[in-house]
C-alpha cells in the first residue's frame, strides 16, 4: 500500500510551513534517512528525512508552496513491487473547491492528474463559473504563491500561461507576466482604481486598508511585489502583538567603557589563538554576561507575565538579535550567568553564523528570559527596542563613542555607550527596571566583577 509522506512538525508550535525545495524527483528511490526536502518554518530552513525505503511515486506539493499545514500529505512513496496504479485516489486532480480557494487559504493544493491536465504551457480548465460580465471563467490550476503574486500585481490569472507541471501556473509565470506587462486586468478595474486614488488617505489608513485598495494607490508597474516569507510574517505578528498587548516603558543609562575596553584588549592578547579553547572577546560578549549577572542580582526583573501568575526564572537565558537577510533571529545563550566570557563568545559566534544560514534548531532561538539588540556596530547612538514576547525586557545597546564627560570639576574624554531598557510594566515596575540597569552599568564599568 502506498505510504504518504506528511508535512512534519519541526517544532512544538509549528502549524504550517513552506515547502521550499524538493531534493528528490518522481521515480527516484530513497532509503530511510535520505534528505528529501527542505522545509521553511517561521524562521529556520530545515531538512526532512525519509522514514521509509521506497520509490517516490508522486510529489503532491510544488516546491515554493507556502502555508502547508502540518500532517498534510506532500508526497507518496511506493514500496518494493508496487507500481503507480496502486496510488488510486491519490492520483486524482484537486477538486474544484480546493483549486478555487481564496489566495489567503492555507489549504495545500494537490497536483492534477495527467489525464485531466491541459497541454503544457496552457492553463488547465475543468469547469466554468459565471463572471459578472456574463462570460465563462475556466477553473485555473495555480500554486498559492502564484495566486498571491498575481493578485498583488493586479493580473488576470486567465491571461497567464502556465509552465508548471500539467500547465499549472507557478511563480515564474507570474513574474514573467509582471515583467512583460502582460496579463493586466481589464480597463474597468483600472478605472475603479483611479477613483479610489482620489480619496484622501493617511499613513495609518493605508496600513489598515485591504491589500487591493493599497495597491490601487500606486501606478501598475511602478512597484515590485515581494511576497512575505514565513520569517517576515512571524516578525510582523509577534511585534504587532507585543505593541498591542505589552505596556512598554523605557529608561536609559550611559555606561563608561574605558576600563572594559582595556580589559578586553588585555584578555584577547593572552587568549589562545588556536585549538578548542581559542576565543576572541567582543564588547557584545561583555554585555551578554553583564545582563545575565544583573538579572541574578535583580531576580524580580527575570520574569515572564502569564495570566495564571508570574514566572520567576532561575537562570538568565539571554537572547541576542542577529540580523539576517529578510529579518532577524534571536538565538539564546542559555544559563549565561554560569558561563565564562570565552564560552559566551564562542557560543555566540557559532549561533550567529548558523542563524545567518537559517540553520538553527527551534530550541536554539525559542524561549529565553530577556533579549539584547545591539546596533552599535551600525553607528546608532541610542534607540528603543520592541519587547519580544514572552520576555519582559529587552536591552537596546548603542555605539561606544568618545564624549566629553564631567569628572569632579574637570571635563575629560571618555568612551560612552548608551543602553536603553524596554520594560513590560505588568512585570517590571520603574524601580525594578532602574535597579536592573544600575546593576548592569556597575558590571560594565567594572568588568572584573564578571570574573568572580
Amino acid at each position: 500500500m502506498p505510504t504518504p509522506i506528511l508535512m512534519p512538525a519541526l517544532s512544538p508550535t509549528m502549524e504550517e510551513g513552506k515547502l521550499s525545495k524538493w531534493l528528490v524527483k518522481e521515480g527516484q528511490k530513497v532509503r530511510a534517512g535520505d534528505i528529501i526536502a527542505e522545509i521553511e518554518t517561521d524562521k529556520a530552513t530545515m531538512e526532512v528525512e525519509a522514514v521509509d525505503e521506497g520509490t517516490v511515486a508522486r510529489l503532491l506539493i510544488d516546491e515554493g508552496t507556502d502555508k502547508v499545514k502540518v500532517n498534510t500529505p506532500i508526497a507518496m512513496l511506493l514500496e518494493e513491487g508496487e507500481n503507480a496504479s496502486a496510488l488510486g485516489a491519490t492520483a486524482a486532480a484537486p477538486s474544484s473547491s480546493t483549486s478555487q480557494k481564496p489566495t489567503g487559504s492555507s489549504a495545500s493544493p494537490v497536483k492534477p492528474a495527467k489525464d485531466e491536465a491541459a497541454p503544457r504551457g496552457q492553463p488547465a480548465a475543468a469547469s466554468t463559473a459565471a463572471r459578472p460580465n456574463g462570460h465563462a471563467e475556466a477553473r485555473i490550476f495555480a500554486s498559492p504563491l502564484a495566486r498571491r503574486l498575481a493578485k498583488g500585481g493586479n493580473l488576470d490569472m486567465a491571461r497567464i500561461q502556465g509552465s508548471g507541471p500539467h500547465g499549472r501556473i507557478v511563480k515564474r509565470d507570474v513574474e514573467a507576466a509582471l515583467k512583460g506587462g502582460s496579463g493586466q486586468r481589464a480597463p474597468a478595474a483600472a478605472a475603479q482604481s483611479t477613483a479610489i486614488v482620489t480619496q484622501p488617505t493617511t499613513a495609518t489608513s493605508i496600513q489598515a486598508m485591504p491589500d487591493d485598495k493599497v495597491l490601487a494607490l500606486y501606478e501598475t508597474g511602478s512597484y515590485e511585489v515581494v511576497p512575505h516569507d514565513g520569517m517576515r510574517r512571524i516578525i510582523a505578528q509577534r511585534l504587532t502583538q507585543s505593541k498591542q498587548t505589552i505596556p512598554h516603558f523605557y529608561m536609559s543609562v550611559d555606561c563608561r567603557l574605558d576600563i572594559l575596553l582595556a580589559a578586553r584588549e588585555r584578555i584577547n592578547k593572552i587568549a589562545p589563538k588556536e585549538g578548542p579553547r581559542a576565543y576572541k572577546l567582543s564588547v557584545n560578549d561583555f554585555v551578554i554576561k553583564a545582563l545575565a549577572l544583573a538579572l541574578q542580582q535583580v531576580p524580580a526583573a527575570n520574569a515572564t507575565w502569564t495570566e495564571a501568575g508570574m514566572l520567576r526564572h532561575r537562570h538568565s537565558d539571554v537572547g541576542v538579535a542577529v540580523a539576517v537577510e529578510g529579518g532577524l533571529f534571536t538565538p539564546v545563550i542559555h544559563h549565561a550567568e554560569l558561563k565564562t566570557l570565552g564560552e559566551i563568545s564562542n557560543e555566540m559566534k557559532d549561533l550567529a553564523e548558523r542563524a545567518r544560514k537559517r540553520r538553527l534548531a527551534p530550541h536554539e532561538y525559542q524561549g529565553g528570559t530577556t533579549s539584547i539588540s545591539n546596533l552599535g556596530m551600525y553607528g546608532i547612538k541610542a534607540f528603543d527596542a520592541v519587547i519580544n514576547p514572552p520576555h519582559a525586557t529587552i536591552l537596546a545597546v548603542g555605539a561606544g563613542e568618545k564624549r566629553a564627560v564631567v569628572n569632579g570639576d574637570r571635563v575629560e574624554v571618555a568612551t560612552i555607550m548608551t543602553c536603553t531598557l524596554s520594560c513590560d510594566h505588568r512585570v517590571v515596575d520603574g524601580a525594578v527596571g532602574a535597579d536592573l540597569l544600575n546593576a548592569f552599568r556597575a558590571l560594565v564599568e567594572d568588568p572584573v566583577r564578571m570574573l568572580v
